[in-house]
């Protein structure tokens, strides 16, 4: 079955450009093409693509504002989006939607390939779970990298590296192998961003990453339980969450 991708521009040679670029591929059909926010509104309503090249200033709305209107709408099933920008300043705003890429223009062939394979990959994991009736979450709707700036740094963190994450106040704490960074943001907010199949609850201030999770274990002295890391490193759970964390790491 194939890909069906909308393209979003309001620049005539640069929805060009992307026809020109996709149409080769056979896995691909372009399902039209929008030079407004209303026009790709309307196209994404009626022919409930697979995926999105949005450009991010359009006349009328901007790209982020796109999404958020088709978020809104119920009758609308999201499509995958890679944004298609002559500006970098929007990368970490994007990311933080989930976009499965950023490009910045002028791109060439390979890089456009390189972004269509990663939706492609989300897009096909989302068919399987839908065709074979399974109630797991939809690992495309999850990040997969977070990016943030830290230190005058952009950073790019693959969710995979992250071992757990604390509350603190209005702050939560990202813990990797080597270092830490502190992000402002809700825990609440942030655990929607997280796949459940990886990620768990096991404190109101405490998420781990089941990956980097090695046991359960109780303090002797104390009896308070907690999750030994794979670095040692000690996550404390409280006990309406242990139960559920047992089961989950005894599968």
């Amino acid at each position: 079955m194939k890909i069906k991708v909308v393209i979003a521009d309001d620049e005539v040679l640069a929805r060009q450009k992307l026809r020109q670029l996709l149409q080769s591929d056979p896995e691909v059909e372009i399902v039209g093409e929008g030079a407004n926010a209303l026009e790709t509104i309307d196209l994404v309503q009626f022919t409930n693509p697979d995926l999105i090249l949005l450009d991010i200033q359009m006349p009328d709305m901007d790209g982020f504002d796109i999404i958020s209107a088709l978020a809104a709408t119920e009758t609308i099933r999201l499509p995958r989006i890679i944004f298609t920008t002559a500006y970098d300043k929007y990368a970490i705003r994007a990311f933080e939607i989930s976009a499965v890429d950023y490009l910045l223009k002028p791109f060439t062939r390979e890089r456009l390939k390189q972004a269509f394979e990663r939706a492609q990959e989300q897009i096909i994991a989302a068919r399987d779970n839908r065709r074979d009736g399974k109630r797991t979450s939809d690992p495309g709707s999850y990040a997969t990298r977070l990016v943030f700036k830290s230190k005058g740094r952009i950073l790019f963190l693959p969710m995979s590296d992250i071992r757990w994450i604390g509350a603190e106040e209005n702050y939560v704490r990202i813990c990797t192998d080597r270092e830490s960074h502190l992000l402002r943001e809700t825990m609440a907010h942030f655990e929607t961003r997280l796949d459940p199949a990886s990620f768990v609850r096991v404190h109101r201030s405490a998420i781990v990453n089941l990956q980097h999770a090695k046991e359960i274990r109780t303090d002797s002295q104390e009896g308070e339980s907690f999750v030994l890391m794979q670095d040692g490193q000690k996550v404390p759970i409280s006990r309406g969450y242990r139960l559920r964390l047992s089961q989950l790491l005894t599968r």
